[in-house]
Protein backbone atom coordinates (compact mmCIF):
# COMPACT_ATOMS: atom_id res chain seq x y z
CA UNK A 1 0.00 0.00 0.00
CA UNK A 2 1.35 3.42 -0.97
CA UNK A 3 0.84 6.36 1.36
CA UNK A 4 2.09 9.72 0.12
CA UNK A 5 2.95 12.71 2.30
CA UNK A 6 1.57 11.42 5.61
CA UNK A 7 3.32 12.91 8.67
CA UNK A 8 5.40 10.31 10.47
CA UNK A 9 3.80 11.20 13.80
CA UNK A 10 0.44 10.02 12.43
CA UNK A 11 1.79 6.66 11.27
CA UNK A 12 4.21 6.09 14.15
CA UNK A 13 3.10 8.20 17.14
CA UNK A 14 5.65 8.73 19.91
CA UNK A 15 4.57 10.21 23.21
CA UNK A 16 7.95 11.54 24.39
CA UNK A 17 10.16 12.22 21.34
CA UNK A 18 12.63 14.09 23.57
CA UNK A 19 13.73 10.70 24.93
CA UNK A 20 14.96 9.59 21.49
CA UNK A 21 18.09 10.11 19.41
CA UNK A 22 17.81 9.88 15.63
CA UNK A 23 20.34 7.59 13.96
CA UNK A 24 20.88 8.40 10.28
CA UNK A 25 22.86 5.44 8.98
CA UNK A 26 24.93 6.30 5.91
CA UNK A 27 27.69 4.85 3.73
CA UNK A 28 30.83 4.32 5.83
CA UNK A 29 33.09 4.01 2.72
CA UNK A 30 33.12 0.20 3.03
CA UNK A 31 29.43 -0.68 3.34
CA UNK A 32 26.15 1.01 2.60
CA UNK A 33 23.69 0.37 5.44
CA UNK A 34 20.89 -0.57 3.04
CA UNK A 35 23.07 -3.38 1.67
CA UNK A 36 23.91 -4.43 5.23
CA UNK A 37 20.23 -4.44 6.22
CA UNK A 38 19.35 -6.73 3.31
CA UNK A 39 22.36 -8.99 3.91
CA UNK A 40 22.01 -9.49 7.67
CA UNK A 41 19.67 -8.09 10.30
CA UNK A 42 22.23 -8.98 12.99
CA UNK A 43 24.91 -7.01 11.14
CA UNK A 44 22.50 -4.08 10.81
CA UNK A 45 21.78 -4.16 14.54
CA UNK A 46 25.52 -3.86 15.09
CA UNK A 47 25.41 -0.44 13.40
CA UNK A 48 23.11 0.71 16.21
CA UNK A 49 25.06 -1.05 18.94
CA UNK A 50 28.38 0.57 18.02
CA UNK A 51 29.39 3.29 20.48
CA UNK A 52 32.88 4.44 19.57
CA UNK A 53 34.60 7.12 21.68
CA UNK A 54 31.65 9.52 21.70
CA UNK A 55 28.37 8.76 23.41
CA UNK A 56 26.16 9.80 20.47
CA UNK A 57 23.09 7.85 21.60
CA UNK A 58 22.81 9.46 25.02
CA UNK A 59 19.04 9.20 25.35
CA UNK A 60 16.80 6.27 26.27
CA UNK A 61 15.91 5.26 22.71
CA UNK A 62 17.41 5.15 19.20
CA UNK A 63 15.14 5.81 16.22
CA UNK A 64 17.12 4.26 13.36
CA UNK A 65 16.84 5.20 9.69
CA UNK A 66 18.73 3.71 6.75
CA UNK A 67 19.86 5.80 3.79
CA UNK A 68 17.65 4.51 0.95
CA UNK A 69 20.15 5.32 -1.79
CA UNK A 70 17.92 4.40 -4.79
CA UNK A 71 15.87 7.54 -4.00
CA UNK A 72 17.00 11.02 -3.04
CA UNK A 73 16.29 12.23 0.53
CA UNK A 74 14.57 8.95 1.37
CA UNK A 75 15.16 6.76 4.40
CA UNK A 76 14.06 3.24 5.26
CA UNK A 77 12.88 2.63 8.81
CA UNK A 78 15.35 0.36 10.62
CA UNK A 79 13.69 -0.01 14.02
CA UNK A 80 13.56 1.59 17.46
CA UNK A 81 16.00 0.40 20.10
CA UNK A 82 16.04 0.90 23.85
CA UNK A 83 19.53 1.63 25.19
CA UNK A 84 20.12 -0.62 28.19
CA UNK A 85 23.71 0.37 28.95
CA UNK A 86 26.32 2.74 27.51
CA UNK A 87 29.60 1.92 29.22
CA UNK A 88 32.61 3.89 27.97
CA UNK A 89 34.71 2.16 25.31
CA UNK A 90 32.15 -0.62 24.92
CA UNK A 91 29.31 -1.11 22.47
CA UNK A 92 25.85 -0.11 23.60
CA UNK A 93 23.64 -2.82 24.97
CA UNK A 94 20.33 -2.42 23.16
CA UNK A 95 17.01 -4.17 22.63
CA UNK A 96 14.61 -3.80 19.72
CA UNK A 97 11.18 -2.49 20.69
CA UNK A 98 8.48 -4.99 19.83
CA UNK A 99 6.06 -2.36 18.53
CA UNK A 100 8.58 -1.19 15.92
CA UNK A 101 9.05 -4.60 14.31
CA UNK A 102 6.03 -4.48 12.00
CA UNK A 103 7.33 -1.34 10.28
CA UNK A 104 11.00 -2.35 9.89
CA UNK A 105 12.03 -2.29 6.27
CA UNK A 106 8.56 -1.11 5.24
CA UNK A 107 8.33 2.59 6.09
CA UNK A 108 9.98 4.87 3.56
CA UNK A 109 10.45 8.30 5.07
CA UNK A 110 11.15 11.55 3.24
CA UNK A 111 13.59 13.66 5.19
CA UNK A 112 16.33 16.13 4.38
CA UNK A 113 18.50 16.99 7.34
CA UNK A 114 22.14 17.72 8.22
CA UNK A 115 24.95 15.28 7.54
CA UNK A 116 25.24 14.28 11.20
CA UNK A 117 24.73 10.60 11.99
CA UNK A 118 23.08 11.38 15.33
CA UNK A 119 20.44 14.08 15.94
CA UNK A 120 17.96 15.10 18.59
CA UNK A 121 14.88 13.25 17.38
CA UNK A 122 12.33 15.72 18.78
CA UNK A 123 13.78 18.53 16.65
CA UNK A 124 13.11 16.63 13.41
CA UNK A 125 10.18 14.34 14.19
CA UNK A 126 7.55 16.83 13.05
CA UNK A 127 9.16 17.38 9.64
CA UNK A 128 9.40 13.71 8.68
CA UNK A 129 6.92 12.39 6.14
CA UNK A 130 6.03 8.80 5.27
CA UNK A 131 6.20 8.57 1.48
CA UNK A 132 5.39 4.87 1.18
CA UNK A 133 4.54 1.79 3.21
CA UNK A 134 5.85 -1.34 1.50
CA UNK A 135 3.72 -4.49 1.73
CA UNK A 136 6.77 -6.52 2.81
CA UNK A 137 10.22 -5.51 4.12
CA UNK A 138 12.52 -4.17 1.42
CA UNK A 139 14.80 -6.86 -0.03
CA UNK A 140 16.46 -5.05 -2.93
CA UNK A 141 15.50 -3.57 -6.27
CA UNK A 142 13.46 -5.71 -8.72
CA UNK A 143 15.08 -7.13 -11.85
CA UNK A 144 15.21 -4.17 -14.30
CA UNK A 145 15.89 -5.99 -17.57
CA UNK A 146 19.21 -7.26 -18.92
CA UNK A 147 20.15 -3.95 -20.52
CA UNK A 148 19.68 -2.06 -17.23
CA UNK A 149 21.82 -4.23 -14.93
CA UNK A 150 24.35 -2.15 -12.99
CA UNK A 151 25.18 -3.81 -9.67
CA UNK A 152 27.70 -3.04 -6.98
CA UNK A 153 29.28 -6.15 -5.54
CA UNK A 154 27.26 -5.88 -2.26
CA UNK A 155 24.06 -5.68 -4.32
CA UNK A 156 25.11 -8.79 -6.25
CA UNK A 157 25.93 -10.56 -2.98
CA UNK A 158 22.47 -9.86 -1.62
CA UNK A 159 20.76 -11.06 -4.79
CA UNK A 160 22.70 -14.33 -4.81
CA UNK A 161 22.64 -15.02 -1.07
CA UNK A 162 18.92 -14.30 -0.70
CA UNK A 163 18.12 -16.19 -3.92
CA UNK A 164 16.02 -13.24 -5.06
CA UNK A 165 13.40 -14.98 -7.24
CA UNK A 166 12.97 -12.46 -10.08
CA UNK A 167 16.73 -12.02 -10.53
CA UNK A 168 17.43 -15.75 -10.30
CA UNK A 169 14.76 -16.61 -12.85
CA UNK A 170 16.17 -14.07 -15.31
CA UNK A 171 19.87 -14.82 -14.83
CA UNK A 172 19.48 -18.60 -14.88
CA UNK A 173 17.80 -18.50 -18.26
CA UNK A 174 20.38 -16.57 -20.27
CA UNK A 175 23.98 -16.88 -21.33
CA UNK A 176 25.92 -13.76 -22.03
CA UNK A 177 28.83 -11.39 -21.82
CA UNK A 178 29.35 -9.32 -18.69
CA UNK A 179 31.78 -6.69 -17.50
CA UNK A 180 33.30 -5.96 -14.11
CA UNK A 181 34.50 -2.38 -13.63
CA UNK A 182 37.00 -1.48 -10.93
CA UNK A 183 35.83 1.97 -9.86
CA UNK A 184 39.15 2.73 -8.14
CA UNK A 185 41.42 2.13 -11.14
CA UNK A 186 38.92 2.44 -14.00
CA UNK A 187 40.09 -0.91 -15.37
CA UNK A 188 37.60 -3.47 -16.66
CA UNK A 189 37.28 -7.21 -16.95
CA UNK A 190 35.12 -8.89 -19.60
CA UNK A 191 33.83 -12.40 -19.01
CA UNK A 192 31.30 -14.80 -20.42
CA UNK A 193 28.82 -17.31 -19.02
CA UNK A 194 27.52 -20.25 -20.99
CA UNK A 195 25.87 -23.53 -20.22
CA UNK A 196 22.68 -24.60 -18.53
CA UNK A 197 22.90 -22.32 -15.45
CA UNK A 198 23.79 -19.19 -17.37
CA UNK A 199 24.83 -15.89 -15.80
CA UNK A 200 23.43 -16.82 -12.37
CA UNK A 201 25.89 -19.68 -11.89
CA UNK A 202 28.89 -17.65 -13.05
CA UNK A 203 28.08 -14.64 -10.89
CA UNK A 204 27.48 -16.92 -7.91
CA UNK A 205 31.13 -17.97 -8.31
CA UNK A 206 32.17 -14.35 -7.71
CA UNK A 207 30.10 -14.16 -4.54
CA UNK A 208 31.38 -17.50 -3.25
CA UNK A 209 34.99 -16.44 -3.86
CA UNK A 210 34.53 -12.95 -2.35
CA UNK A 211 35.02 -11.24 -5.67
CA UNK A 212 37.54 -12.94 -7.94
CA UNK A 213 35.48 -15.79 -9.41
CA UNK A 214 38.58 -17.96 -9.82
CA UNK A 215 40.30 -15.43 -12.09
CA UNK A 216 44.00 -15.04 -11.28
CA UNK A 217 44.29 -11.34 -12.13
CA UNK A 218 41.16 -10.35 -10.19
CA UNK A 219 42.42 -12.45 -7.27
CA UNK A 220 45.60 -10.36 -7.21
CA UNK A 221 43.57 -7.16 -7.36
CA UNK A 222 41.26 -7.88 -4.43
CA UNK A 223 44.20 -8.76 -2.16
CA UNK A 224 45.19 -5.08 -2.09
CA UNK A 225 42.79 -4.24 0.74
CA UNK A 226 40.14 -5.97 2.78
CA UNK A 227 36.70 -5.66 1.16
CA UNK A 228 38.23 -4.42 -2.09
CA UNK A 229 35.54 -6.02 -4.23
CA UNK A 230 32.75 -4.65 -2.03
CA UNK A 231 34.11 -1.15 -2.28
CA UNK A 232 35.06 -1.07 -5.95
CA UNK A 233 33.58 -3.76 -8.22
CA UNK A 234 30.58 -2.97 -10.42
CA UNK A 235 28.83 -5.65 -12.52
CA UNK A 236 26.93 -5.05 -15.75
CA UNK A 237 25.64 -7.09 -18.69
CA UNK A 238 27.08 -6.27 -22.10
CA UNK A 239 25.08 -8.81 -24.05
CA UNK A 240 22.37 -11.33 -23.13
CA UNK A 241 22.39 -14.46 -25.29
CA UNK A 242 19.72 -17.14 -25.55
CA UNK A 243 20.62 -20.45 -23.87
CA UNK A 244 20.13 -22.26 -27.19
CA UNK A 245 23.07 -20.45 -28.79
CA UNK A 246 26.23 -22.59 -29.15
CA UNK A 247 29.07 -21.99 -26.70
CA UNK A 248 31.62 -21.14 -29.40
CA UNK A 249 29.44 -18.24 -30.53
CA UNK A 250 29.30 -16.91 -26.95
CA UNK A 251 33.08 -17.18 -26.71
CA UNK A 252 33.51 -15.27 -29.98
CA UNK A 253 31.25 -12.52 -28.68
CA UNK A 254 33.31 -12.37 -25.50
CA UNK A 255 36.46 -11.85 -27.58
CA UNK A 256 34.71 -9.12 -29.55
CA UNK A 257 33.95 -7.17 -26.37
CA UNK A 258 37.49 -7.63 -25.04
CA UNK A 259 38.80 -6.13 -28.26
CA UNK A 260 36.31 -3.25 -28.30
CA UNK A 261 36.93 -2.33 -24.66
CA UNK A 262 40.72 -2.93 -24.79
CA UNK A 263 40.54 -5.08 -21.66
CA UNK A 264 43.52 -7.21 -22.75
CA UNK A 265 45.66 -4.07 -22.59
CA UNK A 266 47.10 -3.83 -19.04
CA UNK A 267 46.57 -0.07 -19.08
CA UNK A 268 42.82 -0.47 -19.47
CA UNK A 269 41.83 -3.94 -18.34
CA UNK A 270 42.32 -7.10 -16.32
CA UNK A 271 41.92 -9.74 -19.05
CA UNK A 272 45.13 -11.70 -19.52
CA UNK A 273 43.97 -13.50 -22.66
Amino acid sequence: MDILDIPLNQVYPIEHPNKYKLHLARDNSIDRPLDVFIRSRDEWEGWNRYRGHINHFNRDFIFALIDFYPERDTWLFGGVYRVLSRAKDKDYEIELLEESKRFIGRLKISFSGPRNDSLLFDQWYGSMVVSEILPVPYSGEPFPGYDQINLSFPELENIILTQKPDWKAALETTQGIYMITDKLTGKRYVGSAYGSNGIWSRWRDYVDSQGHGGNAELSNVIKRTVNYARMNFQFTMLEAINLKVEEDIVIRREQHWKTVLLTQNKEYGYNLN
